[in-house]
């Protein structure tokens, strides 16, 4: 099936709702779309159902940031709506998250780059308050030139991630959430962890032991090189091969589009509306 099964909406810090960016994803000619926010499925029925109107099979996801190292992140899919262990999950990440926003206001300010809560959050639409979010209103007010400047600058550097920190929990406790929500789980872009390749695959590993299912082995940013690595662990540990863009929108990430990835998705369970 030509899917993508990464990608972002408003319900974390995407540009598009939930059924704006199936649409697009239908237009694209993608057959199977997963939307995974961050720490969040509040958008997926409104994406399962907008999916199931238009004929595009959308898989319900998520993407849950674990402690142990600052870009490990689990993607979730098709797991079961409703109060799951992974709902419970999120609703802990959400609360964390929204601690964390007047921290990363404070210390914008520190740095002499004051912006207003308030249209931060306006920007957010009453949603997940993310980075993505401050970036852009940097942006806006002239702190920054972009929004990798804005990261590069304020909001992804080795103090702010001291000094800025919230709820996570651990990945054993991710992948016990999803799986006990019925769902499977993958290893998002492994390269951002930024391990060497035997410790990379020393976490895979432990992972794969842990409940780990897939590795998302297709990604816009990889070197030909990391691919065939990621492809050879996933044959090497039994795991299944996910693929996707990352895509928040051109207004957040102007470089990433939606992709379509022929991928197997035999081994996901089938989605249906609530």
């Amino acid at each position: 099936m030509r899917a993508d099964l990464h990608t972002h909406t408003t319900a974390s810090d995407g540009q598009y709702a939930p059924g704006a960016l199936v649409r697009l994803a239908k237009e694209r000619g993608l057959s199977a779309l997963a939307v995974t926010d961050h720490d969040t499925a509040a958008g997926v029925e409104e994406a399962v159902s907008a999916g199931a109107a238009l004929g595009l099979r959308v898989i319900r996801g998520v993407e849950l940031s674990a402690r142990e190292l600052p870009n490990l992140h689990i993607l979730g899919y098709g797991f079961r709506p409703g109060d799951t262990p992974l709902s419970r999950l999120c609703r802990d990440l959400r609360a964390g998250r929204e601690e964390r926003k007047y921290k990363i206001a404070d210390f914008l300010r520190e740095k002499g780059a004051a912006v207003e809560l308030a249209e931060v959050e306006a920007l957010a639409g009453g949603e997940v308050v993310a980075r993505p979010h401050f970036a852009r209103v940097l942006v806006r007010r002239g702190y920054a030139a972009s929004n990798r400047e804005a990261f590069d600058r304020y909001l992804d550097t080795e103090e702010f991630r001291r000094r800025v920190t919230r709820f996570k929990a651990d990945a054993p406790a991710c992948l016990e959430a999803i799986r006990a929500s019925g769902g499977k789980t993958s290893l998002a872009h492994p390269y951002q962890t930024g391990l060497p390749d035997r410790e990379l695959e020393a976490l895979v590993a432990r992972l794969k032991d842990q409940g780990l299912d897939a590795i998302e082995c297709f990604y816009p940013k990889y070197t030909p090189e990391q691919q065939a690595f990621y492809l050879e662990l996933a044959q090497k540990y039994r795991l299944h091969v996910t693929g996707g863009s990352d895509f928040h929108g051109e207004q957040v990430k102007p470089d990433v589009a939606l992709a379509a990835l022929e991928l197997d998705l035999d081994w996901l369970p089938a989605q249906e509306p609530v």
